[in-house]
């Protein structure tokens, strides 16, 4: 993560957080065609869409003053939903034993992508069961994870 999107992730888990919800995380996703900023909220007993709408205004008053997005982009406000993506260790520490996706930055045993459960957290690694097989993923290396939705309970 760069400095610039350190800086952008502060300054909305600032705002978020003092209107009183959860800042769960964003994305940044840049291409030729424009940007998507995802931003994913939650509070106690869910967040709706006109939680959205409140946090939605409030983020893009303050994009507007600090311009830190270069050109066009798309702002989203949503829940984290049943396939809550995984951004910091204390998310993975909620989520232990559970069922989660991750793709890696740089491969490991020949691998980027991994799906099974989430046995251990460690200082910065987590260790995930994948075919009754362990595998010791380092946090730096985690470019994308999410909880893979439990329908069944």
């Amino acid at each position: 993560m760069s400095l610039k999107e350190k800086t952008l992730r502060d300054q909305l888990a600032n705002l978020i957080e003092g209107l009183g919800y959860e800042f769960v995380g964003c994305e940044l996703n840049q291409s030729r065609q424009g940007g998507l900023l995802r931003i994913y909220l939650d509070k106690e007993n869910g967040v709706t869409i006109d939680d959205c709408t409140i946090v939605s205004r409030q983020v893009s008053a303050m994009l507007d003053v600090e311009d830190p997005i270069q050109g066009k982009y798309t702002l989203e406000v949503s829940s984290p939903g049943l396939d809550r993506p995984l951004f910091e260790i204390g998310h993975y520490r909620k989520v232990m034993g559970s069922q989660i996706k991750v793709r890696l930055y740089a491969p490991l045993d020949g691998r980027r992508n991994f799906v099974g459960v989430l046995l251990r957290v460690e200082e910065d690694k987590i260790v995930i069961l994948v075919d009754l097989t362990e595998f010791t993923l380092p946090f730096s290396n985690i470019e994308k994870a999410k909880l893979v939705a439990d329908i069944a309970k």
